[in-house]
């Protein structure tokens, strides 16, 4: 049995958050290049623009982005391990805290019906799972609303099959329009129940831009859904053009047999997300 402090997860969501709030991953970098390539007119010169800003904010150590998100924070425990120290959530939510107060990142959480601003950008939506072993990973996912808000969950019936999959997509896209930043990485989760669809395309957008899920008929699924959304002509920051995702990632889990959902969860073009393990 392991022991492992809380606070050691704590100081690990300081360092994640910091370092998301001002780099996008690397797969995301490369995904706006080839974009920018693919490009002409006024997409290619949004596309140049977003890649200079990364550039800027780099070197000015400051966010990459306005919208420094709702932090949501995803870990996987392994059995093996024993958490001692403060409590779990507590923990997780003091590393938000100091890493948004330090990183000067716009705090963004507040009551829903007030809407007064809890003024540290906690609670942290947190999503805990147990795992075989003795190592913790922890995923860092700072998720701005711009994006967030044009998400969608569909309670598909069974006999809309996997052409009704790629429709609810294709269709949050395009209902979507310019209003989350295009070009946009879509995560997608199909199965489950209504709030395990969603977690699981939520976890989508963990995985690099580009990569294919190891099912083939999912990773059909991901391709052409991609195809049919590069089609629409939205482009970068609505400007129009041939791309208006950069990837679409599909996570699967079986469902009962009278349902089929579909949750698809939009991420702008800023895709920041940042994993350790301990």
């Amino acid at each position: 049995m392991r022991m492992l402090d809380t606070t050691v997860i704590s100081d690990c969501v300081y360092r994640l958050a910091l370092k998301a709030g001002r780099t996008l991953t690397d797969s995301c970098r490369r995904a706006l290049e080839c974009a920018k390539e693919r490009e002409t007119g006024a997409a290619r010169f949004a596309l140049t623009t977003v890649l200079e800003n990364e550039v800027c904010a780099k070197r000015e150590n400051m966010p990459i982005c306005q919208d420094t998100g709702m932090a949501v924070v995803l870990l996987e425990i392994g059995q093996e391990v024993c958490l001692q120290g403060p409590l779990l959530s507590d923990a997780v939510n003091d590393g938000v805290r100091r890493a948004y107060a330090d990183g000067y990142f716009r705090k963004s959480i507040c009551d829903p019906l007030t809407r007064k601003n809890t003024g540290d950008n906690i609670p942290a939506a947190l999503h805990v799972e147990l795992v075989a072993g003795e190592k913790v990973s922890v995923a860092f996912l700072p998720k701005g609303f711009g994006s967030e808000n044009m998400s969608r969950l569909y309670m598909l019936t069974p006999a809309e099959g996997r052409e009704g999959v790629l429709r609810s997509v294709v269709e949050t896209v395009r209902l979507a329009g310019s209003r989350p930043c295009p070009p946009v990485y879509v995560g997608v989760g199909i199965g489950g129940n209504f709030d395990g669809c969603a977690l699981l395309a939520k976890k989508a957008l963990l995985r690099e831009v580009g990569s294919r899920n190891p099912r083939a008929d999912v990773a059909s699924i991901e391709e052409e859904a991609l195809e049919r959304i590069n089609a629409l002509g939205i482009g970068a920051q609505g400007f129009g053009g041939s791309v208006t995702a950069l990837g679409v990632s599909c996570e699967i889990a079986p469902t009962h047999i009278a349902g089929l959902p579909v949750a698809v969860n939009i991420q702008c073009h800023c895709v920041r997300c940042e994993k350790e393990v301990l």
